[in-house]
């Protein structure tokens, strides 16, 4: 159950502020005035309460006085009159003379003497009068009784009876009086109190008004007073760079870096000693509402400044924060940012991408939903070890992700805060498997360089013994009979010398370093030049030779015999790899915007495994029988296409559209291969026809050819 203080209390606070001070002023006003009509009845009435009680013993000592002649003379008739004379008053009840036997000698009542009323009040034998209060049925009064006494001797006994209700009647009266008078007081009071509360509370009004204006966001509000004259004014000055110039939002005391000679420098409230003996201060000064009210409007003014500059740098920190996000997300290696606990804070795309996560299944969380057992092991060490000793890591590691073996080159790097204290771990991993790659290649071309070198210093050793033999050898057959067994032997003795230096010359080929002649040639005609060579003989074994020529093609910078060399080779391989019933196509074509010209090279044989794709271009790999294929054919084409500024590549199966028409025709076609060979254009000659698009077979989005 709730205490009814504590309600009070409640009520009390929901009231107004006019209404709380109109409730203190009564308030105070009524205990003011219990207390002064209590207080002022009390001394009142015991000082008529006094004065009554020594009117009453005057009385009956001046009646016991005046009483001593009759009694003696026995003139009850004058005592009779006396007590008449005596009750006379309206605040005497009664009076009456008894003789020194308690008998009633006199008396002032009308209906009969109260028999008990004598023996009431007896005076003690040591005093010579008393006082007490006495109930007479009627009401209640003070009894006074005095001794009639001669020369020591007691004639009797005179009593007076004073009026209680009459004091108290004007103990009342008194009362009221003052009662009235404080009422007076209050109304007086509350009137002048009600024209300071309305001043307060039309002050307190607006200044709420203001604030309630603030909360909404409008801070151009003024609560202070408008004042007739501001310091500029008053001043006279003309310092229009002065910052209180001109702002009728502010009091210049509370601006700082004023231009007066007079004020002090700093702001408010330190600045305020040497402005309260300013003329513009005493001037302008107000109350403590109006000090209020303008401290309010400084605050007002102040917020919106500080508003103002939290927005610009709350679009400056969007714009740059946007433009932070937009590098980190853009930025290909992998990016993360962990904490102290190793839980990740921020990633970027990239690493959502490698590892298939989203950013929400990342952030917030440890190694243990990124890596594996083995992996977060070695992390969690290394992280403790940088967090510990704030020494940065930079390793490349080999890892298996999606059975693809990839490179990076990862660095960790601590976070540090303001006091120098480590928070998390930046980490950025870069994919450096191209550069492996190209490493690994490098040194492949430079075992490759050696191996040319060495190849054709032992060629060239070995050149001459073969000559000799191949001679010795022609010599012996011209001398043995065709059908012996002996000629059969020579002869195949003189085949394999054959082969030795047919290796051997292609050896010399690969290994020597021929500048070629480059020269305006037409690459159409060299490429007709050998179909026109091979097509008989391919022929024989019912292998098609077709071609699709561009005649758009200008004339191109090259050496026509080693690009002829290169033609007949790549036909040789599709011929030896179709064997017999199959198509090889031969399709040229002009890319204007890319300014090249592209060469196509396709069969439907056996193919070429992918495995093998990668290294047909090395020296001594072949996939042609023992005795049939050097390994050097495509080693020299390389060279040579790379000696024009070109490229060549291979894709293997070939797509059906490269096969050309006759393939329709072949009942088992091969999964076949597509040689691509790619060499520049000068800018001579260059046609306006824009090129044909078509799908690049090499994977690429697509080429212009």
């Amino acid at each position: 159950m709730t205490n009814p203080a504590v309600m009070a209390y409640r009520y009390l606070c929901r009231l107004s502020f006019a209404a709380k001070i109109y409730l203190g002023i009564g308030g105070l006003l009524f205990m003011a005035g219990v207390a002064s009509v209590l207080l002022s009845s009390n001394i009142s009435g015991a000082a008529l309460t006094k004065e009554a009680k020594k009117r009453g013993a005057t009385l009956a000592s001046s009646l016991a006085a005046r009483s001593v002649g009759p009694i003696l003379s026995v003139d009850l008739l004058r005592l009779k009159n006396m007590t008449d004379e005596a009750a006379s008053s309206p605040d005497i009840v009664y009076a009456f003379v008894l003789d020194s036997r308690g008998q009633v000698l006199a008396h002032s009542f009308i209906g009969g003497f109260p028999v008990e009323l004598a023996r009431a009040n007896p005076i003690p034998r040591d005093e010579g009068q008393s006082d007490a209060v006495l109930d007479i049925g009627s009401q209640r009064v003070y009894d006074f009784a005095h001794h009639v006494d001669v020369e020591g001797d007691t004639l009797g006994v005179v009593r007076v009876g004073l009026s209680q209700d009459r004091i108290r009647a004007a103990r009342r009266d008194v009362a009221w009086a003052i009662v009235l008078s404080l009422g007076l007081v209050a109304v007086l009071a509350v009137g002048l109190g009600s024209v300071f509360i309305r001043t307060v509370t039309r002050r307190l009004g607006a200044l709420r008004e203001s604030a309630e204006e603030v909360v909404k966001g409008n801070l151009d509000v003024l609560a202070g007073p408008t004042i007739s004259a501001n310091c500029w004014e008053i001043m006279n000055c003309d310092r229009k760079e002065c910052p209180a110039y001109g702002d009728p939002c502010r009091r210049c005391w509370y601006v700082a870096g004023t231009l007066c000679p007079e004020c002090a420098p700093g702001d408010y409230p330190h600045k305020i000693e040497s402005c309260s003996d300013c003329r513009v201060y005493r001037e302008n000064r107000g109350d403590e509402i109006q000090d209020l009210a303008e401290a309010f409007d400084v605050m007002a003014v102040s917020l919106k400044t500080h508003i103002d500059e939290l927005k610009s740098t709350e679009k400056n920190l969007a714009r740059s924060e946007q433009l932070l996000r937009t590098i980190f997300d853009v930025t290909p290696d992998l990016v993360s940012l962990q904490d102290e606990n190793g839980a990740y804070r921020a990633v970027n795309k990239a690493f959502c991408r490698y590892f298939n996560l989203r950013e929400q299944d990342i952030i917030g969380r440890t190694d243990h939903s990124v890596f594996s057992i083995q992996d977060q092991h070695t992390n969690r060490v290394e992280d403790k070890e940088i967090l510990q000793t704030g020494i940065p890591v930079s390793k490349e590691v080999m890892v298996s992700h999606e059975n693809a073996k990839r490179w990076f080159h990862i660095v960790k790097v601590p976070v540090y805060d303001a006091e120098s204290n480590i928070i998390g771990l930046l980490l950025t991993a870069r994919d450096i498997s191209a550069v492996k790659n190209y490493q690994e290649q490098l040194i492949q071309s430079q075992k490759m360089e050696d191996l040319g070198r060495l190849a054709g210093g032992v060629a060239h050793e070995i050149n001459t013994p073969l000559g000799i033999i191949l001679g010795y050898t022609q010599m012996l057959l011209e001398d043995l009979p065709e059908k012996s067994q002996e000629h059969e032997d020579v002869a195949v003795i003189e085949k394999q010398t054959k082969v030795c230096k047919k290796i051997v010359a292609d050896l010399l080929g690969f290994s020597r370093q021929s500048e070629s002649s480059l020269q305006k040639m037409d690459l159409n005609e060299s490429i007709d030049e050998v179909a026109n060579l091979v097509r008989t003989i391919f022929k024989q074994d019912r292998v098609e030779l077709e071609l699709d020529l561009d005649p758009k093609i200008p004339p191109i910078e090259g050496d026509k015999e080693k690009l002829k060399s290169v033609w007949l080779n790549l036909v040789n391989n599709a011929f030896d790899s179709i064997g017999q019933d199959g198509t090889i196509f031969i399709r040229s074509k002009l890319c204007k915007h890319r300014r090249r010209v592209v060469v196509f090279f396709a069969d439907s044989g056996s193919g070429i495994s992918q495995e093998n794709l990668k290294k047909i271009f090395d020296p001594f790999f072949t996939t042609k029988q023992v005795g049939k294929g050097t390994g050097l054919g495509l080693s020299i084409s390389f060279g040579i296409i790379k000696e024009h500024k070109g490229r060549i590549s291979a894709v293997s199966p070939a797509p059906v559209d490269y096969l050309g028409s006759g393939h329709g025709q072949i009942k088992q076609p091969g999964p076949g291969t597509v040689f691509i060979i790619e060499l520049p254009l000068t800018s001579e000659g260059l046609p306006e026809e824009e090129c044909e698009e078509f799908a690049d077979v090499t994977g690429d989005a697509a080429v212009r050819v």
